[in-house]
């Protein structure tokens, strides 16, 4: 058996516009920069249209109208979102870009690592089945699940600066023969159905306008018996639309991570189950009452840092550390570094720390609604 990387092609679309964009805004050196440093390489002008692109949506309205226009903007908001926030993303948290719930005695490293190995786990992939992972960032937790498995992935995403770290990391690695990273919008896939053995999203999804959109076709891009499985970003079922404070927790994590619309967890399992799906396994991951909260690293509650090898992550990731990050990209900019405007990014992901703290304390918002679920054998 030929161990050749199978490379996809994906129709065309409008990807060499944004392919042009991300190699005006980040650079011809983008796969090899990252963290704070990269943002001296950022086309200035490219980037002014990036920070206009996405804060044209957050003016503080939550009415219908204002959602809507989100909702029908998703894939140019999110394209946005991430080329503002990755570099600041990898800088603070790594190249996972997901939460996980925390043992007392466990490394932040570790228990990111175990949260994926989890989701493995439960799909039951193995070295001889081809996975797609989609809204895959910059291919952290697919390096790490094919470590795990052995399995082949294919990553999607529909931010070339993603897709080019992600495959540079791929090369740097020496995982070029069981790791692909694509362009694709989620909503509209390219793959031929029947494509893959299992597919997975982790605290991708929720960039969705529609969840039956995305799990539809991920449904159809699986083979009949195939496996899917998600770390869903919702509200929980504390959470009332209509109640004045919780709306506002909901527009915090909405604006400050590039999210159209945030949806109850019923509205997710409805939508896996009207696409098709049967759903074999679900649970709220962080509801798993330790002692440590999954959005410690946010809090700056030096109480439950782990390990010495944690300082550095909890330094950069609580509040503390996102004030002096914020200071010294105010800085950057001051000197012509940075963008002008860097800051406003700093501001909007303090925002989103703060709500995520504030939505996890009072329950009405999880990371971690996990559910495994199955397209019938019978499909076809």
């Amino acid at each position: 058996m030929s161990t050749e990387p199978e490379h996809i092609a994906l129709a065309p679309k409008h990807f060499k516009q944004d392919k042009d964009f991300a190699d005006a805004l980040h650079g011809k050196d983008a796969a090899e920069t990252g963290g704070l440093s990269a943002l001296a390489h950022k086309n200035k002008k490219a980037d002014k249209e990036a920070l206009d692109g996405y804060f044209k949506h957050w003016n503080g309205k939550t009415d219908k109208e204002a959602e809507k226009e989100r909702l029908e903007d998703y894939s140019s908001l999110t394209k946005h979102y991430y080329n503002l926030v990755t570099d600041f993303y990898e800088y603070g948290w790594g190249s996972s870009f997901h939460f996980s719930t925390f043992y007392k005695g466990e490394p932040f490293g570790q228990s990111i690592a175990r949260h994926e190995h989890y989701l493995a786990l439960k799909m039951g992939l193995n070295e001889n089945m081809k996975v797609l992972d989609v809204g895959c960032g910059v291919g952290g937790p697919a390096r790490e699940i094919c470590r795990f498995t052995g399995c082949k992935i294919v990553g999607l995403n529909n931010n070339d600066y993603q897709v080019e770290r992600a495959n540079h990391y791929s090369k740097v690695y020496g995982m070029e023969d069981k790791l692909q990273f694509v362009k694709g919008d989620f909503m509209q896939m390219d793959f031929e159905p029947e494509t893959f053995d299992a597919a997975y999203a982790i605290e991708a999804t929720v960039h969705a306008p529609v969840l039956e959109g995305v799990y539809g076709e991920i449904y159809k891009s699986l083979k009949p018996g195939g496996v899917f499985g998600v770390y869903e970003w919702v509200m929980t079922d504390n959470y009332d639309e209509k109640n004045p404070e919780h709306r506002k927790i909901a527009y915090g994590i909405e604006k400050g991570d590039g999210i159209p619309k945030m949806y109850k967890r019923e509205v997710a399992e409805k939508a896996l189950k009207k696409v098709g799906f049967e759903i074999t396994y679900q649970r709220d991951v962080a509801e798993n009452n330790n002692q440590i909260p999954w959005y410690y690293p946010l809090t700056g509650e030096w109480k439950y840092v782990q390990s010495v090898k944690d300082l550095l992550t909890f330094f950069r990731t609580s509040y503390l550390g996102r004030k002096i990050t914020s200071g010294m990209v105010g800085m950057m900019e001051s000197f012509g570094i940075a963008p002008k405007d860097s800051t406003k990014v700093t501001d909007a992901l303090e925002d989103a720390a703060v709500y995520l703290v504030e939505g996890g304390r009072k329950k009405l918002f999880t990371p971690m609604m996990l559910y495994i679920c199955k397209k019938p054998e019978n499909s076809n």
